[in-house]
């Protein structure tokens, strides 16, 4: 799916704290600092609610989107939640993620549950 220098970060918590100090803070560090070739960060569920409405973290996402951190989420949930526009609107690109994320797992590539 993709290079092995490739990192997932699935991120799942609503948390503000968690979200802004680990998950949005170490992918931004990562491009910055040149430990991985590339850095994904993948909303699914509390993440897309947070993001939509956060302007604390919309503002450290477009920090990493500068260093070259890419957002995707989940079409599903992101309809589901009703944040579809929102979510676009930040940059973020949906996408199916059910089977994309399996085959990461069954990879056993670089992925980071938050």
């Amino acid at each position: 799916m993709e290079e092995k220098n490739t990192l997932h970060i699935l991120w799942t918590t609503g948390d503000v704290d968690t979200s802004l100090h680990m998950v949005l803070m170490y992918a931004s560090r990562c491009m910055a600092y040149h430990l991985w070739d590339k850095v994904v960060v993948i909303l699914w569920g509390a993440s897309d609610k947070l993001a939509a409405e956060n302007q604390q973290v919309q503002e450290a996402m477009q920090v990493a989107m500068h260093e070259g951190v890419t957002f995707t989420a989940c079409v599903a949930c992101a309809r589901q939640l009703g944040l579809v526009e929102p979510l676009e609107a930040l940059g973020v690109d949906l996408i199916g993620w059910g089977p994309p994320l399996t085959k990461i797992l069954k990879n056993n590539e670089a992925l980071l549950t938050v």
